[in-house]
């Protein structure tokens, strides 16, 4: 029994506190909710960048066209296809397009991306077709047997009844994110993440950020970085209208009813200089945690969910609604579908209040990582890497769980503490252990 060594009360409360609540989520493809738009808002804002617009049903219909044309050029449900674009409305009609047609889309920002990572992006995630622009289209290393696909170039009409829609199920890949992380000999390894892991945030609260037909979402981040697919997907997903940021991100910010951002993005940001803002989510991950004086200022100007996203999750496991007017700066508790364990040496579960390694399960845990190894063998990883996911044996039936190396505790009353990460000192107020030489065995 994974609790024997808890208390009963410490075994409900490990169960309560570390299990999000479990939602059907009736059709986890989140593109299905975009068309859902397309057909009841046709002429609704999808997006807007330097003055130019896009509507649901144009964004619509220009993907499926991008899909018929990617079924041309052999696509199929679980490939890979590269997105090596800007912020710009092509980047949606891009993105929409690949998960139409059943593959996973690679996003790369092509001005900011050198050379030699997009060439690595291109062997490790074993793209045969790129997508970009034709401005930007000699960037792109193509190898021989390759396809670019220009997105402002001319492609097939869509059929008037839109495109067949592949088989393509909840646990296959929507998009492979390559991190800034090092993988074998050096280079970053990429993570797949699937429709059920990013749909499990987007379509249920409060990880739908309340966007409502019509409301303004910042486009902010880096497009190849698991925050932008929250902004993008999280507001076509509600019918919003995605606000793409130019070279200003404070004008784009002014203007926006929601807001995602990373505590770096949002500490250059004037919170009285947006008028219209409702909500904000701030995302801190390991490395980089938010300033309690930070999410104070936000907070007293809309609601701030202080979320918790991990490497090697999806987005973020854990957002919670931030009171300024209280005594700590909490994580919450796990979101719908998700868990969060705090556990010790050995991954052995801690009682409430015992400073651990926070590992996640549920929905939340991606499918695989992909790898390079010194054979030029490019594919899935054989096997689960033990220092990065373990078989979960709090949920059993096969299901794996993800290691963060962040420290945390619960409060008595169900809140989670960050508390920096393996192998840095904790506070003597939280923990008793000083400092914290976790290991994933």
């Amino acid at each position: 029994m994974p609790l024997r060594d808890l208390s009963p009360h410490d075994q409900r409360l490990f169960r309560q506190y570390g299990h999000g609540p479990a939602v059907r989520l009736p059709d986890p493809l989140v593109h299905h909710a975009v068309e859902r738009h397309a057909i009841e808002a046709p002429y609704t804002v999808a997006a807007e960048h330097l003055g130019a617009t896009i509507t649901y049903g144009e964004l619509n219909r220009y993907a499926d066209a991008l899909a018929v044309r990617l079924a041309r050029e052999g696509v199929r449900p679980g490939d890979h296809v590269g997105l090596f674009v800007h912020r710009s409305i092509p980047m949606l009609v891009g993105l929409l397009g690949i998960l139409k047609s059943g593959a996973a889309y690679v996003p790369q920002d092509i001005g900011l991306a050198p050379r030699a990572r997009l060439a690595h992006v291109v062997r490790a995630a074993g793209t045969r077709v790129v997508l970009t622009v034709e401005q930007h289209a000699h960037r792109v290393p193509l190898p021989a047997g390759h396809r670019l696909i220009a997105l402002d170039g001319p492609l097939p009409p869509a059929p008037r009844r839109g495109t067949p829609r592949p088989g393509v199920s909840p646990d296959d890949g929507c998009h492979i994110l390559f991190g800034s992380g090092s993988g074998t000999a050096g280079r970053p390894y990429g993570t797949k993440v699937t429709h059920r892991n990013i749909a499990g945030l987007l379509l249920t609260g409060p990880g739908g950020l309340g966007v409502r037909t019509g409301d303004r979402v910042a486009q902010l981040l880096d497009l190849a970085s698991a925050t932008a697919a929250w902004e993008i997907l999280g507001c076509l997903a509600h019918g919003g209208t995605l606000v793409i940021r130019g070279e200003d991100t404070a004008a784009t910010a002014r203007t926006a009813d929601v807001i995602v951002a990373t505590p770096a993005v949002l500490s250059g940001l004037d919170p009285a200089a947006c008028p219209r803002l409702r909500r904000v989510a701030v995302v801190a991950g390991t490395g980089e945690p938010c300033p309690r004086p930070l999410a104070d200022r936000w907070a007293r100007r809309a609601d701030l969910l202080h979320c918790w996203g991990p490497a090697g999750t999806p987005v973020a496991a854990t957002p919670y609604r931030h009171d300024p007017a209280a005594p700590l700066l909490t994580l919450g508790r796990p979101t719908p579908n998700n868990t969060v364990y705090v556990l010790g040496p050995g991954r052995r579960p801690l009682p409430i209040g015992e400073t651990g390694e926070l590992w996640t399960g549920g929905d939340c845990v991606p499918a695989d990582h992909l790898t390079h190894d010194d054979f030029g063998h490019l594919g899935d990883l054989d096997g689960p890497d033990p220092e990065r996911c373990a078989p979960d044996p709090f949920l059993g039936g096969g299901r794996r769980m993800a290691r963060t190396r962040a420290l945390g505790r619960w409060t008595p009353d169900g809140e989670l503490e960050h508390l920096g990460h393996v192998g840095t000192p904790v506070p003597s107020a939280y923990a008793r252990q000083g400092t914290l030489h976790l290991t994933g065995s």
